[in-house]
């Protein structure tokens, strides 16, 4: 996706100056942040490679899956390699059509990210809930439909935030304190009202989240009444085993995304470092362990992971006992 276009502010540029306060740490601060990014990377595209090769990991399940790697794939790389520009470097300078143009990706991410977890909550419901017809009514090109319709409302509710940003006069002071181009941080460096731009970010946090989290919550009851209708307590456990890999990565998205986005408006009385430290975890942490929770709480891909796992390292092992 090329560059926001914008009325003479093209050869313009803002300052992200990575994290305030402790810019003297930056370089030990990258340690982190690179190892983070890499094992998300591997393990995301691990998870890929596997249900790809696999045709008995061509279910619903597992393509939910796939979609929630992409979207942690691409989110992440939208901001790390630019953190690390300036904690290794010190290359801070970033154009403000690409500081629009990332401020999309990574927001749009983020909502996409929210719409694929209340699709695998759909798909945990209809498992336990409707097991007869799970096959029939969670097929696999509806959900490559519902992939579609992900995206789209990503694109639809966060397009509009670039946009309006485009059409602002910015000031001279284009110094952002953030190791990104988050869209408040941005909305703030701008000389004319940013009222609209307030409520619209404010929209889609409490109404688009909001709604997310209202499906999943929805789910989650129908799924516990079920499974309380169940006489077996052996089954009881079976039932909601195949929900806990869900529930942790529930447990680690949301928190963290409120706790930044919230504190960011209204908590003046937290440092800066802490929200901004908050905020990258956010794309650092998600991607990391979202594969390892899945490799560990799903029999099946765990299976075949370590099949491929163990399969790359028999060469070398055979070719030692050879010699």
């Amino acid at each position: 996706m090329a560059a926001f276009n914008l009325s003479g502010s093209d050869h313009s540029s803002f300052i992200l100056t990575g994290i305030p306060g402790l810019e003297a740490a930056h370089i030990w601060i990258s340690i982190p942040f690179s190892t983070f990014y890499i094992i998300g990377l591997l393990g995301n595209f691990m998870v890929l490679f596997v249900v790809g090769k696999e045709q008995t990991l061509h279910e619903p399940m597992y393509l939910l899956l796939c979609m929630l790697a992409l979207t942690e794939i691409g989110a992440s790389t939208a901001i790390v390699p630019k953190a690390l520009c300036i904690f290794w470097f010190n290359l801070k300078g970033i154009t403000v059509g690409g500081c629009l143009t990332q401020m999309f990706f990574l927001h749009a991410g983020s909502v996409t990210h929210s719409a694929v977890l209340v699709t695998m909550a759909f798909d945990r419901y209809v498992a336990i809930c409707n097991p007869l017809r799970y096959a029939t009514i969670l097929t696999n090109a509806r959900i490559a439909k519902l992939g579609l319709v992900c995206l789209t409302r990503a694109v639809l509710f966060v397009l509009p935030l670039p946009l309006l940003l485009s059409r602002h006069p910015f000031c001279a002071n284009r110094i952002i304190p953030h190791t990104y181009c988050d869209h408040m941080a941005v909305a703030k460096m701008s000389c004319g009202d940013i009222t609209v731009n307030r409520m619209y970010g404010l929209v889609i946090v409490f109404i688009v989240l909001g709604f997310d989290l209202t499906l999943i919550g929805l789910s989650y009851v129908l799924i516990i009444r079920a499974v309380l209708r169940i006489p077996s307590k052996k089954a009881h456990q079976k039932a909601l085993n195949t929900c806990t890999a869900h529930i942790c990565v529930l447990l680690m998205a949301y928190p963290i995304f409120l706790f930044s986005t919230l504190t960011y408006r209204f908590g003046q009385g937290i440092a800066p470092y802490v929200h901004i430290i908050l905020a990258n975890l956010y794309y650092l942490l998600l991607p990391m362990l979202n594969p390892i929770v899945y490799g560990v709480k799903t029999k099946e891909l765990r299976d075949k992971m370590h099949k491929y796992i163990c399969g790359m390292r028999s060469p070398g092992a055979t070719d030692s006992n050879s010699l």
